[in-house]
């Protein structure tokens, strides 16, 4: 059985798509499920190209558990080929997506974050970039929360 591919996208790919790997990798392997999937992330925009999350992101999620080492890297063209699912964080993520999608199949692969959410009450994961400390827990909440939806409607 081929894995599921997902493929996480936010703007720089340094704050919530590295995040998002990072949780949605953590479910897979407590449930054992490694071979089910394959996860990456990326960004819209280049702007990063190479760089590790940002430090205050890594601070956050050490916190939690999670180590970010995910190097960042730009959507590029095969991506909407390669991955099952490409998964933005705010609707200009989904907007920008939409815009890359070369075919109607492309574009059915792009959700929404916001889509998967179990509990919180979100529209879509906020760029916590140029907020504080607060900004981040927000967003390491709603990852959690909304990987977990994730991880439950492609297992059912």
């Amino acid at each position: 059985m081929c894995p599921k591919r997902i493929l996480f996208v936010c703007l720089g790919n340094i704050c919530r798509s590295p995040m998002a790997e990072a949780v949605f990798s953590k479910i897979v392997r407590d449930h054992g499920a490694q071979a089910a999937f394959e996860v990456d992330s990326a960004g819209l925009s280049s702007y990063h190209q190479g760089d590790l999350p940002d430090s205050r992101m890594r601070w956050h999620a050490e916190r939690r558990g999670y180590t970010l080492t995910h190097r960042s890297r730009p959507v590029k063209r095969e991506d909407f080929d390669r991955f099952d699912l490409i998964i933005g964080m705010d609707e200009e993520n989904i907007r920008q997506l939409n815009r890359r999608a070369a075919t109607p199949e492309q574009r059915a692969k792009i959700r929404r974050m916001a889509d998967f959410r179990q509990r919180l009450l979100l529209d879509e994961v906020p760029d916590p970039y140029y907020g504080g400390d607060a900004g981040f827990e927000h967003v390491i909440d709603l990852l959690e929360d909304s990987c977990a939806g994730l991880y439950a409607a492609l297992t059912r």
